[in-house]
């Protein structure tokens, strides 16, 4: 089991304030945590932030042939990067499910947050700051699901297409010299940036607010529907529509690991020195493999399918980008929070 680190925070109800000379700052820059991210889930969602290290007890590593791979020693945290030594350094190694994907197992509902916002004996979520040229930090703050429930093509629960065990979400906060300049929301294959100043801001007034969507978990800057069919282009209807309101209340700061990151070595280290870092350089998948097409319950249209293979973790969500967006996305920067 993880411990979870006591952070000092006043809450009441939803609302939100501490003094940061109060936090157990473990050399993070004030600033990462002073604007970290605050997040309301759907108020429809099932599927909940989920420990990091639970993932593991509940799966077992596979190839992309479905053979089993036995490692030198149990799976934990600290050493599941021995993983890369195996199906293409790693790349092709799939930790599945022990009851398999349709089945739905209780652990894929992860903890819904309590009504301050933390998830006790629950380790959702990994801060990593990478410092770039020119005095600016990228703080990636990273969000764990254990399970994705795909949208409704045309709102059609027949046609529910990309479910898939495991879910890493991010925002990403720009710092320069300090301060706050941008905000990057992630959303299935792209997402959308906004300067800071544009975004909503939490009950204290000063961190960004995530509206995080319903069985995707893609991060959005406002409630409402989303229509994402053109990736990195938020419209309010379409065929492929994400769903988000004010729902449950969440603080990932309360309950995180943090880490820097060195973009010139690949070397991920702990703030404290104790929180483990070898997951971080899995090279696989955090959750089953594409199912066959011969499955039964498996759909693929035009290439579309139901159950998909699980993502990669944190070191491929483009740590090192020199943008705001990750290197080759084309989304702009926007001051305005209009669809």
């Amino acid at each position: 089991m993880f411990s979870v680190r006591p952070i000092l925070l006043l809450y009441v109800g939803c609302s939100l304030s501490f003094p940061l000379t109060s936090i157990n700052k473990r050399d993070v820059p004030d600033f990462v945590r002073q604007y970290a991210p605050v997040a309301y889930l759907c108020s429809t969602e099932i599927y909940f932030p989920s420990d990091i290290g639970a993932q593991i007890a509940h799966t077992h590593p596979e190839d992309a042939s479905g053979a089993t791979i036995t490692p030198p020693a149990a799976l934990t945290l600290s050493n599941l990067d021995s993983l890369n030594a195996f199906a293409d350094s790693g790349t092709n190694v799939y930790l599945t499910s022990n009851e398999g994907i349709q089945a739905l197992p209780s652990w894929f509902r992860g903890t819904r947050p309590q009504s301050d916002g933390s998830t006790p004996s629950t380790v959702a979520s990994a801060i990593v700051t990478v410092s770039k040229p020119n005095d600016i930090v990228d703080a990636f703050y990273f969000y764990f699901y254990a399970y994705n429930q795909g949208n409704w093509v045309l709102g059609s629960p027949a046609l529910e297409f990309g479910d898939h065990v495991g879910d890493w979400e991010h925002t990403m906060v720009r710092f320069v010299s300090g301060a706050p300049t941008a905000v990057y929301y992630s959303q299935h294959s792209g997402g959308e940036a906004f300067t800071y100043a544009t975004t909503e801001k939490g009950p204290d007034g000063v961190r960004p607010v995530v509206y995080v969507a319903n069985g995707t978990h893609a991060n959005y800057a406002t409630v409402g529907p989303h229509d994402h069919t053109i990736p990195n282009l938020n419209t309010e209807a379409g065929p492929l529509t994400d769903h988000t309101d004010k729902g449950p209340f969440w603080d990932p700061l309360v309950s995180a690991y943090l880490y820097s990151y060195d973009n010139s070595t690949g070397v991920f280290a702990a703030y404290n020195g104790v929180d483990p870092t070898a997951w971080l350089g899995f090279a696989g998948r955090w959750g089953d493999n594409e199912l066959p097409d011969s499955t039964p319950g498996q759909i693929d249209v035009f290439g579309e399918k139901k159950y998909v293979a699980g993502p990669t973790g944190p070191r491929d969500k483009s740590l090192g980008r020199r943008a705001v967006c990750p290197d080759g996305d084309s989304c702009d920067v926007k001051s305005s929070l209009a669809p």
